[in-house]
C-alpha cells in the first residue's frame, strides 16, 4: 500500500500536504492513525471526516487531545480557567486539532510544568549541567505584551522556562514550538523597535535584514528580538532563544499497514 493509499484509508489525505510523500502528510496519517488506536471518532472538515481532527465539542470537554491526566490539568487551568489576559490560544484547534503546535507544545512540557524537579533533571542533561534548578515553567508567555521595553508587540514564548544555573546566574528559554506549520502567512507590520532591538544584539546579519522582515522567518525572528529585550533589560544573566520542531518522520512503520480505521 503506498502512502496515498494509506492517508485515504484513514481520512488524511489533504491536498494542502502537497504532492507525494510529504513530511505534513505523514504526521497526519500517524495522527489519525492514533486516533483511530484510541478508539476515537474523526472530526470533520467542510462536512467531511478529517482523520488528524477531533470532534467538537466533544475534544473541549474530555481533552482528549492531550495524553494524560495531568497534561490535561494543566490545560484546564491554563486555558479553560485561567483569569490572565492577553494570552492567545487558538479555539477550537487547541482542543480539536492533533497537527497544531499549541496541544504539542503541552504535551511535549505539561508534565514538567507540574514536577520542576523532573523539570530541573531533563533541562540539566539537555544543558550539560548549565541548569542547576528550574524555578519557573510557563505557557504562552511574554514578560510585557505591548510593552516598548520589550519588542512593543504581542509576541509570546510558546513555553517559557526560569532557572538558577551554576553559581548564582539566573537565566532563562524561551522557546517556540513549531509541528508543520510553514511559516507562509501575512507578516506583522513592521515596528522600529525591532530595528532598535536588533541592533543591540549584534547578531543578525546586515544583510538578512529583509528576509528577517518577511515571512516565513519575522515570527521566528520576533520571538528571538524577545529574548534579546528581555535580556537587555538585564533581569537575566543569560537567556537562550529555542526553535523546537521535529525532525523529519522516516517511513511510516510497516505494522500499521495491516491495521484498518474501526
Amino acid at each position: 500500500m503506498d502512502i496515498i493509499q494509506l492517508a485515504e484509508q484513514y481520512h488524511a489525505l489533504e491536498r494542502v500536504d502537497g504532492n507525494g510523500d510529504t513530511f505534513r502528510r505523514r504526521a497526519r496519517i500517524l495522527q489519525s492513525m492514533w486516533r483511530t488506536e484510541q478508539g476515537y471518532q474523526p472530526g470533520t472538515h467542510r462536512g467531511r471526516p478529517l482523520g488528524s481532527r477531533l470532534p467538537m465539542p466533544w475534544a473541549e470537554q474530555t481533552l482528549a487531545n492531550y495524553l494524560t491526566p495531568t497534561i490535561q490539568r494543566v490545560v484546564r487551568d491554563e486555558v479553560l480557567e485561567s483569569a490572565e489576559r492577553g494570552r492567545l490560544f487558538g479555539r477550537p484547534r487547541i482542543f480539536d486539532d492533533l497537527l497544531s503546535s499549541q496541544p504539542l507544545c503541552f504535551n511535549l512540557f505539561g508534565e514538567l510544568r507540574r514536577d520542576l524537579d523532573a523539570c530541573t533533571a531533563v533541562m540539566s542533561e539537555m544543558t550539560d549541567g548549565r541548569i542547576r534548578r528550574v524555578t519557573r515553567l510557563a505557557f504562552e508567555y511574554s514578560p510585557g505584551r505591548g510593552d516598548d521595553r520589550y519588542t512593543g508587540d504581542r509576541s509570546a514564548f510558546d513555553v517559557y522556562v526560569e532557572y538558577e544555573g551554576q553559581g548564582s546566574t539566573r537565566g532563562f528559554l524561551g522557546i517556540e514550538v513549531k509541528y508543520h506549520e510553514d511559516l507562509k502567512g501575512v507578516a506583522a507590520d513592521h515596528r522600529s523597535r525591532y530595528d532598535v532591538v536588533a541592533e543591540e544584539m549584534g547578531c543578525f546579519r546586515g544583510d538578512a535584514r529583509d528576509r528577517l522582515l518577511c515571512q516565513p522567518l519575522q515570527q521566528v525572528w520576533r520571538d528571538h528580538l524577545l529574548a534579546g529585550s528581555l535580556l537587555a533589560r538585564r533581569e537575566f544573566s543569560e537567556g537562550c532563544f529555542v526553535f523546537l520542531h521535529p525532525a523529519a518522520i522516516g517511513t511510516v512503520p510497516m505494522r500499521w499497514r495491516a491495521t484498518p480505521p474501526a
